[in-house]
């Protein structure tokens, strides 16, 4: 950053301040408990929107033993799943993949990766897998210059109302953002530096 960056910091700032967004991290929630929670949030703020960051973080109410962990991860999947149509709200919920993603580079990432369960691919109404794009050698698709991103792909593994593929996307590490990868131009001067 540099100076010219803190004026625009300082504006957004204060907008997102006045912003409606409620922030609880509170660890180690059973889903009961953020029910409870949501439905207090939804009367007296009237929530447009939730966000789970992530599924796996969150526990059932019987606390399965970690042998019956799927049936506890769906416990919560369908539990969220009823909450939203409860609340008649949308949620998005970030969820783990398996380990096994990490050691095959250049594959496509599937529904069957979602980490612990089939039920989150049953419950959920849309999933969207995002993954790298390698070259031939194994290594990330990066633009020469780095405020160009890294490419990465949505891929649409599931959408309840319309159709699935590949969305190409580019990742903007200096803003930690994702763009569509079409006729997208950023203004040098707007990239932060990282020093």
């Amino acid at each position: 950053m540099n100076e010219r960056d803190f004026p625009r910091i300082s504006s957004t700032a204060g907008k997102i301040s006045k912003a409606p967004i409620y922030i609880d991290d509170t660890p180690g929630l059973s889903i009961l408990q953020l029910r409870a929670k949501a439905r207090r949030m939804h009367s007296q703020h009237g929530l447009k929107l939730i966000v789970i960051d992530y599924l796996q973080l969150l526990h059932s109410t019987t606390r399965r033993s970690m042998d019956n962990r799927q049936q506890e991860v769906a416990e919560i999947s369908s539990g969220i799943k009823s909450l939203a149509k409860e609340l008649e709200v949308p949620v998005i919920v970030l969820c783990q993949l398996n380990r096994e993603m990490e050691r095959e580079k250049n594959r496509k990432p599937r529904l069957s990766d979602l980490r612990e369960s089939g039920a989150i691919e049953q419950d959920a109404d849309f999933v969207g897998l995002l993954y790298r794009v390698f070259n031939e050698d194994g290594d990330d698709v990066q633009a020469s210059d780095e405020s160009e991103g890294m490419s990465v792909n949505l891929l649409v593994a599931k959408q309840r109302n319309g159709p699935t593929g590949d969305v190409a996307m580019t990742f903007l590490k200096n803003f930690t953002r994702f763009e569509s990868a079409s006729n997208r131009r950023i203004d040098p001067e707007d990239v932060p530096n990282n020093e």
